[in-house]
């Protein structure tokens, strides 16, 4: 099956009342108004295809972009796919789910996201502090660099307020992924987000809002579930 074949299958699922919530969320057209739930089920039918996976993403259509990051074998990712998925990537709601996702399952996930994060484009930065939020979860507390995580949670304590919009969000949850997810680390970051307090983000015409970093990390807290990893970055 080819990626114009799939479009046609994505087109009589769209809907003008997911297309119109996908479009308050920050979603660029074009974008078909495809529930997830749907592609799911498409997925399902037509399997992983990592280079179907590729030609979806390329048609710059929202809803086969993210039926792309279901797809995808993040094995075969390479830097300059995921570089390519970033440049071709035009709404923070991409950049901060399915390229972040794919990002933190690759190999280069972690060193792209510390590349990403120093970018004055928008986009690029909340995909890498994005990324690396799902790179704690997801990934082995003695396997990752703790110093660094330490380095970065001061970095964000300094300069979140001065972000841009999108960004102050993203870090706003990677302090909450590694309060969560790092339990070596999980006092640190409540202090963290103790000291950073409220954080502002304009959500668009949406009813979202921003999460408070040090309710959420005492939640988790009391579930008793600090550092309990994901199986996946992936939803």
């Amino acid at each position: 099956m080819t990626a114009s074949e799939i479009v046609e299958q994505l087109k009589p699922l769209g809907k003008e009342g997911t297309k119109k919530v996908l479009l308050n969320h920050g979603i660029k057209e074009p974008v078909l108004g495809v529930k997830i739930e749907d592609l799911k089920k498409l997925q399902k039918r037509v399997g992983n295809d990592h280079q179907l996976a590729l030609d979806l993403y390329n048609t710059g259509i929202y809803d086969a972009q993210y039926l792309a990051g279901m797809m995808a074998d993040e094995k075969k990712m390479t830097k300059k796919d995921l570089r390519h998925w970033l440049a071709n990537s035009n709404c923070a709601a991409l950049c901060g789910s399915v390229l972040a996702a794919v990002a933190a399952e690759s190999a280069h996930g972690w060193e792209l996201a510390l590349d990403w994060i120093e970018s004055k484009n928008e986009n690029a930065a909340e995909t890498g502090w994005t990324t690396l939020g799902m790179i704690v979860s997801i990934t082995d507390d003695a396997d990752l660099d703790q110093a660094m995580l330490k380095r970065l949670l001061k970095r964000v304590e300094q300069t979140i307020h001065r972000a841009p919009n999108h960004v102050r969000y993203s870090m706003n949850g990677f302090v909450i992924a590694v309060g969560s997810y790092v339990r070596e680390l999980t006092e640190l970051a409540t202090q963290t987000a103790n000291r950073i307090g409220r954080v502002t983000v304009d959500m668009g015409n949406t009813a979202c809002k921003v999460p408070s970093a040090t309710e959420y990390i005492e939640k988790v807290r009391k579930r008793g579930t600090i550092g309990k990893k994901r199986k996946t970055a992936r939803c």
